[in-house]
Parts: structure tokens; sequence; C-alpha cells
């Protein structure tokens, strides 16, 4: 390993550190958000150009936000539950003028006219916005090594991966770079790189929080969610980004969801789903730390019961095939003549083929060509038609495991973090990286990864729960129990 210092304290330990503790430290006056800000800029300065989390660091916004929500608290205002909270966005939600550029080529020199519907919320909650982070290439990827502008770097070991497609936003929050982050989960984009990099992931229940300036992948599955050190301060963001949005046609006719007064509660009387047919493929130390983590819930008073999910293990193919149908269809729109690059050439067809060439990445155009393929003429019903089949099918046999229990445990990832360029050339071997997160994005059901112990090496081991849609509570009831646990 070429980095396995303590990075928790590291340009933070003269001031509270998470979340929960900056924001009522700044709302009661005993820090002021300038300082706060000011040790997460020191931290960026230090180890920055050795993980390469960011795209953009917005230092001086950074700092001019600060200095404003100060000001508010020194005339008796409350600048809301993230006040003075540093956070890192993902560089697929759009942030008006400032470049967004979904780490690709295509497009450069691009800047959105509005917010993402989360940015506005982030920022009426009063957090402050230190940076756009790096991500695989329109979020298609599980290592973030598909990036336009090079891959992002593992906290805990920088020859390793942070995962993906997230990876620059959970590797900001390891790094301590911004307490808190979003990303995106398309198919595992939020939970196997917070397993990865030992942070809190979660993706909220499809709907629960607004997609609307998120750059879409896959529009049926992609998912807004937060990074954090602790359950409670993924909890406390998820609350300030989630409720109902007009502007955005899935959005959940719901208020915010009520997570941390709840955290409390524990899980006696819960059933924990233990999953009998869950397709084989984790390393022994990952399933090892599952069984820690069954043991944990039992001993707090959970009932650990089996349960089967048959059509899990069809989870892969069937999102191989509806995510870059999605994936064709939302992407034409990049094309030379509204967003980005443009290519010059004779016409515009020879423009249209020369820009996309060009600007797009060769994991990008792999899926496009698949999902085109997909919904072509003759192969719809044999590939994309039957693929929507079998998501019914997955997400009947989920419901029916929700029966008999109330949560589901499973790995995040199937590893811990590997080295970089250790799957680059093996785009299936990448892709079972996502085995077990990517049937909730499916079903639309809510599930998060906590960070539960260490596995070979030492590197973070996480543990995924998952739970019924719309029951995003008992998830963070469930997940705040395995923390304590190992806290």
């Amino acid at each position: 390993m070429s980095d396995t210092s303590d990075t928790s304290q590291t340009g933070t330990s003269n001031g509270p550190t998470s979340a929960t503790d900056i924001a009522w430290n700044v709302r009661n006056g005993v820090v002021k958000a300038a300082d706060v800000v000011e040790r997460f800029l020191t931290t960026i300065d230090a180890r920055e150009s050795d993980i390469h989390a960011f795209n953009l660091v917005l230092a001086d916004a950074a700092r001019e936000r600060a200095a404003a929500i100060d000001d508010l608290v020194s005339v008796g205002r409350d600048p809301g539950p993230l006040a003075g909270v540093t956070v890192a966005l993902k560089d697929n939600l759009c942030t008006r003028g400032i470049p967004t550029t979904c780490s690709s080529k295509i497009l450069e020199g691009w800047t959105p006219p509005y917010d993402a519907t989360v940015v506005t919320r982030l920022r009426d909650a009063g957090a402050v916005v230190v940076g756009k982070t790096n991500l695989d290439e329109f979020a298609m990827g599980s290592s973030t090594e598909n990036s336009a502008f090079g891959p992002t770097r593992n906290p805990h070991d920088t020859t390793r991966v942070p995962g993906g497609s997230s990876g620059g936003s959970a590797a900001a929050v390891a790094a301590r770079f911004a307490a808190v982050s979003l990303g995106s989960d398309t198919g595992g984009s939020i939970r196997q790189p917070a397993a990865l990099c030992g942070v809190v992931g979660a993706k909220p229940t499809y709907g629960a929080v607004s997609r609307l300036g998120l750059i879409a992948f896959g529009s049926s599955l992609d998912q807004i969610g937060p990074f954090a050190h602790t359950v409670a301060d993924a909890a406390l963001t998820l609350e300030a980004i989630s409720g109902h949005d007009p502007g955005d046609s899935t959005s959940i006719q719901q208020g915010p969801l009520d997570l941390t007064r709840q955290l409390d509660f524990g899980v006696a009387g819960l059933r924990v789903g233990r999953i009998t047919d869950l397709p084989a493929g984790a390393s022994p130390d990952v399933e090892e730390r599952l069984e820690v983590a069954f043991d944990t819930l039992r001993a707090a008073g959970a009932e650990i019961v089996d349960v089967e999910v048959p059509a899990f293990s069809y989870g892969l193919t069937a999102y191989y095939l509806i995510a870059p149908a999605e994936a064709s269809s939302n992407l034409a729109r990049f094309d030379g003549v509204r967003f980005g690059l443009r290519v010059d050439a004779p016409d515009t067809n020879a423009m249209y083929a020369a820009t996309r060439t060009e600007g797009f990445g060769a994991e990008v155009k792999r899926r496009i060509m698949l999902g085109t393929y997909a919904l072509s003429a003759g192969y719809y019903d044999a590939y994309y038609g039957r693929a929507l089949k079998v998501r019914r099918l997955i997400a009947n046999d989920f419901a029916a495991a929700y029966e008999r229990a109330d949560v589901l445990l499973t790995p995040a990832s199937p590893t811990v973090a590997f080295e970089l360029g250790d799957k680059a050339s093996d785009p299936l071997s990448m892709y079972l990286c996502d085995t077990y997160t990517i049937p909730s994005n499916l079903t639309g059901d809510p599930a998060m990864s906590v960070p539960f112990g260490t596995g070979d090496l030492g590197l973070p081991v996480g543990v995924q729960v998952l739970a019924p849609a719309l029951h995003d509570d008992v998830m963070f009831r469930t997940a705040a129990v395995l923390e304590g646990a190992v806290s």
C-alpha cells in the first residue's frame, strides 16, 4: 500500500468534522462556517494531487458562501439544518454557471443555465459546495477509471480504485475533503464505492429524491443519494434533499424522508432476511463480515429469517440490456449541436459521427452500441422486451421476500478495493462488481452500504442493507445498529 495513514482528522483536528456536529456548532455560533471551510480546503490542498477526487474545486465560491452563512448567524437567523456543512457534488449534477462535465470530453465548455433540484435544496439548507467530483464518464463504470480526466484513487491505498461510478464523491468523503457528498446510483454507483472507501452510501427509494438536473444515464434506474462518515450524517443530508419536486415527473408525492429521529429505535423485533440463493462470488473476507453483521443484529434483538429471491441472479443480465438501452436514448442529445464539443465536418451526419467519436470514451461507446442494438428492429422483443419481463420477475421475488423480512442483508461489493488497472481491460469482470447492488435499482427499492470492519489487507468492507420501497427509515435504523457495533 502506498498510503495507509489515518485521514480521519487530517486538516480538521481544530473543529467538528461530522456534518451533524458542524451544523449544530455553526447554527449556534460556536464555530464559524468560514473556519470550517478553510479546514477542509487545507485538507484538499494537502492530498488532492494524490487522489484526484475533484474535477473542479470551488474554493473562492465556498469562502463567499461561508461568509454569507456567518452573516446570517450574526443577525440571529438560522441558515438551515446543514449550516456550514461542506458538500462535494458528483460532476453529473447541474450547477448554474459552473462547468458540469460528466467526466466526458463531449461536454467540454458547457455550463448549465440552472441548478439541479438537489443543489438548490442543499443551498437552502445552508450547505457549502466545495467542488465537483470525478466519475466514470456519464456514470458508466465501477472504478472511476473511465473518466476523461484520469482516474480517482482510493484514499486508503492510492494504488487501488475507489469504486465507481461515484468514486470521486466517495473518495472526497473518505479523505475528509468534504463532510458529505452526493453521488448518483444507477446500478450500485453509490453503494459499491462507499464500500470500497469505507464510508456510508445510501440510495433512497426511487422517486424520493428529485432527478431534475441529474444528467441522465438510465432514467428508470438513476437515483441521487449521499455519502457520509456516519449513518446520522447520511440521514440528515437525505432529509434535506428529499421530498416532492413538481419538476420531476417521477418524483413521489410525499414530503421529505423522516430518518434522523428514528435512528435510535433499534432493531428489536425486526426480521432480517438472509438470502439463501444469493449469487456466489463474494470473497471469503467479505462473507465473513456479512456473517458477523447477521450475528450483530441477532444480538440486538432482530430475528434472522431465511428468504429466497430466485431472480436475483438475473439482475446483472437484465440490467446490461435495460441500462444501455436507456443510455442510447439519453445520450443521443450529445451530437455537437446543442451541448459542448463540436468537431467540424463537411456535412451534418459527418459532424455527428466525428463529434461523438471524439467526445465519448470507449466504455460509453460500448454501452451506446449495445443499447442501440437491443432497441433495434427485429431485436427489441428478443432483448430489451425480455429484459423488462425479467425486471418484473425480480420485483415480484423481492416483494415476496419482504413479506417474510423487514430488511435484507447482502455484501455491497464482492471484494475489497482492487488495484488500478486490474479489471480495466476485462469489461465482464468489471460488471460483476455490481452483482449485489443492481437488483435494487431494477426494483426501485432503497439500499445502502454501511462500513463494517475490514477485510483483506486491512481494506474496508461494506455490508448492504436493503428494504422495501418507502421503508428507508427501517433501513437506516438497521444501518445505525451495524455502525454502532464497529464504532
